[in-house]
């Protein structure tokens, strides 16, 4: 895991596909997909943290830009 490409992908693999237009959003529900497919032990605890950890920079991202105006 990359990018938050790398994390949709992941997520399209299982048939998941998030756009709502909020970017926000959009990242917080990507979040919880991700948290129900370590729960359903679908996805290992290595890729889990990957992931959470890329929405976290990614969130970081969106709040600095956001500031930024």
């Amino acid at each position: 895991m990359k990018n938050m490409h790398d994390v949709q992908q992941l997520l399209k693999k299982y048939g998941i596909f998030i756009y709502t237009g909020d970017r926000e959003g959009d990242l917080d529900l990507i979040g919880m997909e991700v948290d129900d497919l370590y729960k359903a032990q679908m996805i290992t605890l290595d890729l889990f943290r990957q992931c959470r950890l890329l929405l976290s920079k990614e969130k970081q991202n969106l709040f600095k830009e956001r500031a930024g105006k």
